[in-house]
C-alpha cells in the first residue's frame, strides 16, 4: 500500500537542465503507488532519453503525437482523461507561455489543453526568464485559471546565475502531488506534533550511546499529517531523512532535550505522537577527554535512568489533546503495551514486536496493533507511510467519540 495507489499521474517534461530530477520524481510518484505516464518535449529528449522513463515509469513514453499507439485510441485525450493529475516538471518558460495562450503544437501542450485534471508546474529557468514581465504575467493567468505551482527556488543555476529559477527537489514535487491528490483533509485546523528518530547520550566528547532507530515511522507520520491539512511540528533526534515538505523541524540530541522541548511544544498542540526513541539509560557522567584503553582495555561505565520523556507529557495532558506513543517489544507485546498505555496517560498506543520480519529497524514497512482503552486493531504488514495514515485516522476517530 502506498500514499498514492491507485492514482495516475501523467509528466510532461519540458527542455530544461532540470529534467534529470524527472527521473527521481517519476521514481517516487511509483514508489509511493502511484501510476505514471511521461510525455516528453522534442527539446527534452536532448536532455534525457525517453528510455529512462519508460523504465522508470513501466509505461510508454509520447514524445511525438503523430506516434502510432499500441492500442487505437487518440493518445492525448486518452491520457488527458487518465490523469487524476497532471504534472510538468521541469516547466519551462515556452510550456508556460503555450498554456496561458492555449497553443497546442505538440503532444504535452495537445494534452494539457484537454486535460480536466489539476494541473502543477514545477517552473525552471533563467532568472531572467523568470522575473520577465512576459513570464510573469504568464504566470498570474495561469494561476487565475487554477494552475498550481511549486518552486522555483533561488540558488546557484546552471548557466551560472544566482537567483530564483531552480526547480524544486523531486521530494517537495510528489509531496505537492500528494496533497493535490489527497481529498481527505480532516487534519485541517489542528495542530500536530510528531517526534522521531533516536538520541544519542555522550560518552565522552567522540562516543555516545544511540540506539538503532532511522526516524522513518515517525517522518511518515509528519508527511501524512501534512497532507492531511495539519500543520506539523516534527521533533526529530539525529537521522539521514529528508524533512516533508511544509513541517517545521526541531531538532534535540539527547533524552533530556527531547524532554525539554515537549514540554515546551506540547501545550500548544491537539495531537502528539511519540514515535521517537529516546534512550533509557545514559552515562552518570560524561568524561570530558576521549577515553583511552588502559590495563586490560576493560571500560565499566555508570548508567543511570534518562528521564521519562512519554510520562511526563501524559501528566501535563490537557483536556480535548490526543496523546499517542509507540512500544517496540520483543516479548509479551499487547501486555506491555497496554502498561504503557496506562501508565504514560496515552489515548493510544502503537505496539510492534521488532523481531518480525519487515517490523524491524531501518525498513519501509511495519507490523502493528493498535491498542486503545476500548479496542485492540491488529494490522498486516504495510508500508511505513501506509500505517502513518491507519494511525492517523483512528486518531480522528477517538476525538469524534
Amino acid at each position: 500500500m502506498g500514499a498514492l495507489d491507485g492514482k495516475t499521474v501523467v509528466l510532461g517534461v519540458t527542455g530544461g537542465i532540470a529534467a534529470y530530477k524527472s527521473c527521481e520524481v517519476v521514481s517516487r510518484l511509483r514508489k509511493a503507488g502511484a501510476k505514471v505516464h511521461v510525455i516528453m518535449t522534442k527539446n527534452a529528449c536532448q536532455f534525457v532519453a525517453p528510455l529512462t522513463f519508460e523504465t522508470l515509469s513501466n509505461n510508454p513514453c509520447v514524445t511525438d503525437t503523430f506516434d502510432r499507439p499500441e492500442r487505437w485510441e487518440v493518445e492525448h485525450v486518452a491520457l488527458a482523461k487518465q490523469a487524476d493529475l497532471f504534472l510538468i516538471a521541469p516547466a519551462t518558460a515556452n510550456i508556460m507561455a503555450k498554456m496561458a495562450c492555449g497553443i497546442a503544437d505538440d503532444m504535452l501542450s495537445t494534452t494539457v489543453l484537454a486535460t480536466r485534471a489539476p494541473v502543477l508546474l514545477a517552473p525552471a529557468m533563467n532568472t531572467g526568464m523568470w522575473e520577465n514581465i512576459a513570464t510573469r504575467e504568464n504566470l498570474e493567468t495561469l494561476k487565475k485559471r487554477g494552475v498550481q505551482f511549486i518552486g522555483p527556488e533561488g540558488g546557484l543555476l546552471a548557466c551560472g546565475d544566482v537567483g530564483a529559477g531552480r526547480m524544486s527537489e523531486p521530494v517537495q514535487i510528489v509531496e505537492k502531488c500528494a496533497e493535490l491528490l489527497r481529498r481527505e483533509q480532516d487534519l485541517a485546523g489542528l495542530r500536530v506534533l510528531v517526534t522521531a528518530g533516536p538520541t544519542r547520550e555522550a560518552v565522552d566528547p567522540v562516543r555516545f550511546i544511540t540506539n538503532r532507530s532511522s526516524g522513518k515511522m515517525g517522518y511518515a507520520i509528519a508527511e501524512a499529517a501534512r497532507q492531511r491539512g495539519a500543520e506539523v511540528t516534527l521533533v526529530t533526534g539525529p537521522v539521514n531523512l529528508a524533512v516533508p515538505a511544509g513541517v517545521q523541524t526541531v531538532p534535540v540530541q539527547s533524552t533530556e532535550d527531547l524532554l525539554a522541548a515537549m514540554l515546551r511544544l506540547c501545550p500548544d498542540q491537539d495531537i502528539v505522537i511519540q514515535a521517537a526513541a529516546p534512550a533509557d539509560y545514559k552515562p552518570e557522567a560524561a568524561a570530558p577527554q576521549k577515553l583511552k584503553k588502559q590495563g586490560d582495555g576493560r571500560l565499566t561505565l555508570h548508567m543511570v535512568p534518562t528521564p521519562d520523556v512519554a510520562r511526563a507529557v501524559g501528566q501535563q495532558k490537557k483536556p480535548g489533546q490526543t496523546l499517542v506513543g509507540f512500544a517496540a517489544e520483543t516479548e509479551k507485546l499487547t501486555d506491555h503495551a497496554q502498561a504503557k498505555l496506562e501508565s504514560k496517560n496515552l489515548d493510544m498506543i502503537v505496539a510492534n514486536d521488532v523481531t518480525k520480519p519487515g517490523a524491524g529497524f531501518d525498513v519501509d514497512t511495519n507490523i502493528a496493533e493498535l491498542i486503545t482503552r476500548e479496542d485492540r486493531r491488529e494490522l498486516p504488514i504495510m508500508t511505513k507511510r501506509a500505517l502513518a495514515d491507519a494511525i492517523l485516522t483512528r486518531v480522528m476517530e477517538l476525538r469524534k467519540a
